[in-house]
């Protein structure tokens, strides 16, 4: 039995020094689970109203389309969306993909595996998110590789702060673009601008 006494000391003096500490947890995890969950509690009634609309209607395929996407570490992962584009609520569908650590609420687009751009390596580092960047400028008359370099941009220099910023434009580019009057995110002139005075 006295064998035992400096196996059972050794136990109470505390963890070994191997021993696996907790890390941290990432603030950007974090914030796609806690914002990702209200928003889908939120948006559940609107989905669902939604998704029977669309089993009324019986679309060709179903009310949900499956995309596989490159992910995190260039992981495949099937994303599943509602099949309309009214007030994005197929972007709103792909939420339970941020809960679930697929996606975030913030990153470069998703993009298929056959897409060589997926192959990126600082694409890989990061989720791919619902919105980002190269998402709000969706719109615009940017040249076409400049997605791309927003995407780039903003895994090098992501923070919270910055996600934040992002979700707060992202309502405002949702809503349908205005026919008149609306300056290009190229097209810096101020509003009456003419080039005839």
């Amino acid at each position: 039995m006295s064998a035992l006494r400096p196996v059972q000391s050794a136990r109470s003096a505390g963890p070994a020094p191997w021993a696996p500490t907790a890390r941290p947890p990432d603030p950007k995890r974090l914030l796609d689970l806690t914002l990702g969950t209200l928003l889908l509690i939120l948006a559940a009634p609107l989905l669902a109203t939604a998704a029977c609309s669309l089993a009324l209607r019986r679309p060709p395929g179903g009310i949900v389309a499956r995309e596989l996407k490159t992910g995190l570490r260039g992981y495949p992962f099937t994303v599943r969306s509602l099949r309309t584009r009214r007030w994005r609520l197929d972007l709103l569908s792909r939420l339970p993909h941020v809960v679930t650590g697929e996606m975030s609420l913030v990153g470069p687009a998703a993009l298929a595996p056959e897409d060589p751009r997926a192959a990126a390596p600082w694409r890989q580092t990061v989720r791919p998110g619902l919105t980002g960047p190269a998402q709000l400028h969706r719109r615009s008359t940017l040249p076409w590789d400049e997605p791309e370099l927003l995407d780039q941009h903003y895994v090098e220099h992501h923070w919270i702060g910055l996600d934040l910023a992002v979700l707060a434009r992202t309502l405002p580019a949702l809503l349908p673009p205005r026919t008149q009057g609306a300056l290009s995110d190229a097209d810096h002139r101020p509003p009456g601008y003419s080039a005839t005075e």
